[in-house]
């Protein structure tokens, strides 16, 4: 962040499963200044049939992949519709515009981000002015993006072709994502970085794809 030109990083560390937690977390970030972009990207995963999903695991993806989000923008919203800008970027995924196999908590929770979105971006799209570049809320839906969130699925068919890593991300990627190509997680970031200029005033409620096609068919 340093190299990139910021005067100071600082790093707090909560369990955002626990909502108390998230208010601590987030006063003391107000303390430390305004807050004029927030970008909630926090996720977990676990695969398995819906009549074999545990519970505690339900439990969890849904309380780190949306509740986490709801948390968050319940506390800051306010304070940026007070300054009469912000920007909330929320990472939501493919999978909260189409549905996979195996993955009903992933999914219901990224499908719950596309909506918490949407409601807080009608709430909140009077706010500020062109010049200033107002308040949005949008959501980015990435396809595969290369991160260790995935890693798993990708050694099980690296595995399927004896170790050939090139030979198990093509046949990953082969059932759901046209272009062939996996998304780096820098790709997903330019378009948060560009959301967040004055030109982008008035996008809001989006949820934007940066899937290879995937959700296109």
């Amino acid at each position: 962040m340093k190299s990139a030109g910021a005067a100071k990083v600082e790093a707090f560390v909560s369990d955002l499963r626990d909502s108390e937690a998230t208010e601590k977390l987030v006063a003391d970030l107000l303390k430390s200044g305004d807050i004029d972009i927030l970008v909630n990207n926090a996720g977990i995963q676990h695969t398995a049939p819906t009549a074999e999903m545990p519970r505690d695991k339900w439990n969890d993806i849904i309380a780190v992949n949306l509740s986490s989000y709801f948390d968050t923008m319940r506390a800051i919203l306010p304070h940026m519709k007070a300054r009469g800008h912000g920007r909330v970027i929320n990472i939501s995924s493919v999978h909260g515009l189409v549905a996979s196999v195996a993955k009903a908590p992933y999914v219901a929770a990224k499908h719950g981000v596309v909506g918490l979105t949407k409601v807080a971006a009608l709430e909140y799209a009077s706010v500020g002015d062109r010049n200033n570049g107002g308040l949005t809320i949008n959501a980015i839906c990435p396809g595969w993006v290369e991160t260790t969130l995935i890693e798993p699925q990708i050694q099980a068919r690296v595995d399927k072709h004896h170790g050939d890593r090139a030979a198990g991300v093509a046949d990953l990627l082969s059932e759901k994502q046209p272009s062939l190509r996996m998304s780096a997680t820098s790709d997903i970031g330019e378009l948060a970085l560009w959301l967040c200029h004055k030109a982008a005033h008035n996008i809001t409620g989006a949820a934007i794809p940066i899937d290879g096609g995937w959700s296109a068919q």
